[in-house]
């Protein structure tokens, strides 16, 4: 913990660089808990730079607050019986911030973008399938796909998938597009400093008449959790995301401050590598299920803000099904380590995606409980990429335990069991780092991607996830809340379930 004096100090350097751009006449300054990468969303993974670029990007479909898809820039859709072809019909009299028109070919130079694998973006594995892109006419669009996805619509609805002016990609080209972007949301891009801020200012042509409501929206990267807190209470910053737990009765206690716990599809869990033992064994991946005390945990760890995970899936995606929690039974823990062999239990590592302390704390003092003895090691960025993400040999893979979290920001269950536990998904590809492989869970998956029957598809991923669940491939922890915080005049800024943000009916009301 610093001390007091130096988180004062902090605060009052950050607030001297804030106080020449921050404060127009309805001017909102949000501080935000880590620096952005890129501000192309086809070319990000990370959630943080998604959701700033959504202030003045926008996609054919995206989620209201509840992560129902709803059009955006789209008026409708029609997908063909196979699954494959996908006719999008467009709003009109929409344009970009630097004047061009937004139609079908602007549609078209997007996806034939991401789509061309020469331009190495992030998020093309996510776009692939998608085979040719057609202007059927000025706002018709016509999508043909390289095999039948049933999820299409909701691929469109990402985050990533935003439309950017044409004209702006032929100036600035595919890498220089990211420092400068140019869409159709509410607000323009002004200028971003990574270490410094992002700003944004009101876009005066925005097609939805009556928005935005504030001139400016400045996001300030704040990485120290106790500077992002002084901010709030000093008012020098409107809104922050994330809140840290332990402030969370600090800010509550203020009376010009709001925190707001958001329900949410960040799921938390421990992938086990099923492939190495003792992890091959079902036996011992109960067992470190049943040894983890789930409430305890959200209550310990999250601050309360967390319930205990309740399926493979959390309950805000589509297809989610309820399947827990899984019990807490110490005793059965231990039975099952006898039964597989490992009666005094065994030693192994716990990496960890985050610097979540507490959390890896908690899971080492659980396992050491039932014999399991975890060293535990917080992985930085590149350490993450190149021991997990990267590896190239499944068979060699050196991750043993690891703490990990996912957000499905598609709001389907394809995005939020494909890149994990099908067996194509093992890294480099993707992100099944449990090295996990079930037949009937591979057969389920790939077979709810081609059936347009709705009842068909709730079966099979029913079915997927339920093996998922009894096979124990990960230990499944908590899905938690996300947890802002704002200045009692700010309204109509909000965190999605995914952790990006809403800001379209932002307003600061009683400016002075």
């Amino acid at each position: 913990m610093k001390h007091r004096l130096t988180i004062l100090a902090a605060a009052l350097a950050l607030t001297a660089s804030l106080a020449s751009p921050a404060f127009a006449a309805k001017d909102v300054v949000a501080a935000v808990a880590s620096t952005f990468t890129t501000m192309d969303p086809y070319d990000a993974n990370d959630t943080l730079s998604q959701a700033v670029v959504k202030s003045f990007y926008e996609g054919l479909f995206g989620f209201d607050k509840d992560m129902k898809m709803m059009p955006v820039l789209a008026e409708s859709f029609q997908a063909s019986k196979d699954g494959k072809v996908y006719t999008v019909k467009l709003k009109h009299g929409i344009k970009f911030h630097d004047g061009t028109d937004f139609n079908a070919e602007a549609v078209k130079a997007n996806f034939d973008r991401v789509t061309n694998p020469d331009n190495k973006l992030k998020r093309y594995n996510l776009y692939k399938n998608i085979a040719k892109t057609e202007v059927v006419d000025p706002y018709t669009v016509r999508f043909t796909l390289s095999e039948p996805f049933s999820p299409f619509i909701n691929s469109l609805a990402h985050p990533s998938g935003v439309i950017i002016s044409p004209a702006a990609l032929q100036k600035y080209g595919s890498k220089g597009i990211a420092q400068n972007p140019v869409g159709t949301g509410p607000f323009k891009f002004v200028e971003w400093k990574p270490t410094d801020y992002l700003k944004v200012t009101r876009f005066d042509g925005y097609w939805h008449k009556g928005y935005p409501k504030v001139d400016t929206i400045t996001f300030r990267p704040v990485v120290d959790n106790n500077t992002r807190s002084a901010l709030m209470q000093t008012g020098e910053a409107n809104f922050t995301f994330p809140v840290p737990y332990e402030q969370a009765e600090v800010l509550k206690a203020k009376p010009n401050l709001d925190v707001v716990a958001s329900p949410s599809i960040v799921h938390r869990y421990m992938s086990m590598n099923t492939l190495q033992k003792p992890f091959d064994n079902v036996k011992v991946r109960e067992a470190i299920n049943y040894a983890i005390n789930k409430e305890a945990l959200a209550k310990v760890a999250f601050g309360g803000y967390a319930i205990p995970a309740e399926g493979v899936v959390p309950s805000g995606i589509e297809f989610a099904a309820k399947l827990g929690p899984w019990p807490y039974d110490p005793a059965k823990a231990r039975q099952l380590l006898k039964e597989a062999g490992y009666p005094n239990g065994f030693e192994t590592q716990l990496w960890s995606a985050y610097t979540a302390q507490k959390v890896i704390q908690f899971l080492q003092q659980q396992l050491a409980q039932v014999g399991i003895k975890a060293s535990v090691l917080a992985l930085e960025t590149g350490q993450r990429v190149e021991k997990v993400e990267s590896a190239p040999d499944p068979a060699t893979a050196p991750v043993r335990l690891y703490y990990v979290g996912w957000s499905a920001s598609t709001g389907e269950a394809d995005w939020a069991l494909r890149p994990l536990l099908a067996s194509e998904s093992f890294p480099p590809k993707l992100f099944n780092t449990a090295y996990y492989k079930n037949p009937k869970v591979d057969a389920a998956i790939a077979k709810a991607l081609t059936t347009t029957d709705e009842k068909q598809k709730a079966q099979l991923y029913a079915d997927a996830q339920k093996q998922i669940w009894a096979d124990a491939p990960w230990a499944f922890l908590v899905t938690e809340k996300l947890l802002s915080a704002n200045s009692k005049n700010l309204t109509g800024f909000y965190v999605m379930p995914d952790a990006s943000f809403n800001f379209t009916e932002v307003d600061l009301k009683d400016v002075k």
